[in-house]
């Protein structure tokens, strides 16, 4: 499993954390009402609702939050105008990066990226600078301990799924975009308890990090991920396990 995926891993393990600042049920928010308001209230129809509904239940969210970011997306209570951005740069060591977030202010978001990329070593691009070394993908992690092996393999394939691979604390299970819903879904129906599913931005290839370079690679991933208005951060790093850890513990 590459570095960047080991990292994913390691972050929905303090999404606790994070729901307990309030911060990740503002992203979660931001993603239900402007998934409502491009695709519709109806979750059956709605694929990327769904899956930020899912999200948003996974962490506990009161279901009268839900309801209302849907109405704002829909239209049937006011609220502010979120507009999509992707941000594209380079982190230490030539790491490529994609940020995608929702905002209402994006003179404001790029002031704040182009701080947080120049103070941990990195720089912002041009877009379309790094955009052409990921692929969107779909993700769904389960944790190692929450599923056999074989039968999440079987399951996952027979639903549609590219790939199952795994470290020592989870599964990741790897689909096309147009896949992700039947094999979340094939997944859930089997009992198999979820750690996380996302439609994401997979990186290709991945650059080799260590040392100083990986230190501020994941300050800068942390960092971004703390934005209130970031919803999502793709890097290509490839960081080896035993230094990931070591760097996650310190913190």
């Amino acid at each position: 499993m590459s570095g960047h995926s080991k990292w994913h891993s390691i972050k929905h393990k303090k999404a606790a954390r994070d729901a307990k600042r309030g911060k990740l049920f503002t992203k979660l928010i931001k993603e239900i009402t402007v998934a409502a308001r491009i695709g519709g209230g109806d979750l059956n129809s709605n694929p990327r609702l769904r899956t930020a509904v899912n999200a948003a239940r996974a962490q506990s969210m009161p279901g009268d939050n839900i309801d209302r970011a849907i109405k704002k997306g829909t239209g049937e209570l006011g609220g502010v105008q979120l507009e999509e951005i992707t941000y594209e740069g380079y982190g230490p060591g030539g790491v490529a990066m994609m940020v995608d977030a929702l905002t209402d202010n994006r003179n404001r978001l790029v002031s704040e990226i182009r701080f947080m990329f120049s103070k941990h070593g990195g720089s912002l691009g041009e877009a379309g600078c790094v955009a052409w070394m990921f692929k969107k993908r779909g993700v769904v992690t389960v944790d190692r301990d929450a599923a056999d092996e074989d039968k999440l393999i079987e399951i996952a394939l027979d639903a549609g799924a590219d790939d199952v691979s795994g470290d020592a604390d989870s599964y990741s299970v790897m689909t096309s975009p147009e896949a992700f819903a039947a094999v979340r879904d094939a997944v859930e129906k089997a009992g198999i308890p979820i750690a996380n599913a996302e439609v994401t931005m997979v990186p290709d290839n991945t650059v080799p990090i260590s040392g100083h370079q990986a230190e501020q690679v994941l300050k800068l991933m942390e960092a971004l991920e703390d934005n209130d208005d970031v919803q999502n951060v793709a890097a290509n790093f490839d960081i080896s396990e035993e230094e990931m850890a070591q760097l996650s513990a310190a913190s």
